[in-house]
């Protein structure tokens, strides 16, 4: 017997959703389902089935062949006859998909890969994503090319340098001889095609903030307005990284990541977001003191 094989580790909310928009449409459909999952291990004949529920031959035929269309149950043979058995996956989870069903509003805020349901709160602007999907991942320094003996630092002295001169170093490390000046209107202050992420060359936009700024970075702190972040995805970019000397709060972190979300969706693929904080910093220079001017 072949049994299609359900990935309830990557997908749970995906597998339940698609059960309850199966069973909600007929009461006969959620009948019949119940009595197959109910009881041992053993595949339930039809002949089983028409008395558990008081159905005919002709109709636990058909609500049976369509929980087995929509791999909510399998179609098997018990000596020769039609019989159904249970997945696990779904009869583990009978009780939740029941309680779905009849609650159905309640599904709303269930999020699915297909369907995230995505509400960030970013100072005045509140973002909210259905019916979409969603490819995004979160980088370190570490997973770019350029930057690799970071991988070999653990302890790395404490030192600054200005924001143009960590900027001319990541130039520098990445390659990229082209002029960018700083001014007010500017919605990245680097933007490269040289980047090499895990051997794959992307585009990366870049947003540095120097030893001007003090203490923890948070959002109102990136732009006079506390826009910075949101100007930064305007970059027609696959990743998109926030550099600071000191410590970065983790709103900075969730915005990147409702803004990523947004990039993701409109465009239609894969975006990458990520931070490079104090430590990291430090790191970088203490790898590459030549290209930061400290030899």
């Amino acid at each position: 017997m072949t049994v299609a094989v359900t990935d309830s580790r990557s997908n749970f909310n995906d597998q339940i959703t698609h059960a309850v928009n199966v069973l909600k449409r007929s009461g006969r459909l959620r009948e019949v389902f119940d009595a197959i999952c109910k009881g041992g291990k053993k595949p339930k004949t039809v002949e089983h089935l028409m008395r558990a529920t008081g159905f005919s031959h002709v109709l636990v035929l058909q609500m049976g062949g369509k929980l087995a269309d929509q791999q909510l149950v399998h179609k098997v043979k018990v000596e020769k006859k039609t019989a159904y058995a249970k997945d696990r996956f779904y009869a583990a989870n009978r009780a939740k998909i029941v309680g779905y069903v009849k609650n159905p509003m309640h599904l709303k805020h269930l999020p699915t890969k297909v369907s995230p349901r995505v509400t960030a709160t970013l100072g005045r602007l509140h973002v909210t994503v259905t019916g979409a999907r969603v490819h995004i991942s979160q980088v370190t320094c570490d997973d770019f090319d350029q930057f690799s003996r970071v991988r070999r630092m653990q302890d790395a002295p404490l030192q600054s340098v200005s924001e143009k001169v960590f900027k001319d170093g990541i130039q520098k490390l990445i390659g990229e001889t082209g002029a960018f000046q700083d001014w007010g209107g500017e919605i990245n202050d680097l933007y490269t095609s040289k980047i090499r992420l895990k051997g794959q060359r992307r585009t990366v936009a870049f947003a540095f903030k120097g030893p001007g700024t003090s203490g923890v970075l948070t959002p109102k702190k990136l732009g006079k307005n506390g826009n910075q972040i949101q100007r930064l995805f305007l970059s027609p970019a696959e990743i998109f990284v926030v550099q600071y000397h000191d410590q970065i709060d983790q709103d900075v972190i969730q915005q990147m990541q409702a803004f990523a979300t947004l990039n993701s969706i409109r465009e239609g693929k894969r975006i990458w977001y990520g931070v490079i904080d104090g430590d990291d910093t430090r790191k970088l220079l203490a790898a590459y003191p030549k290209q930061f001017g400290l030899k």
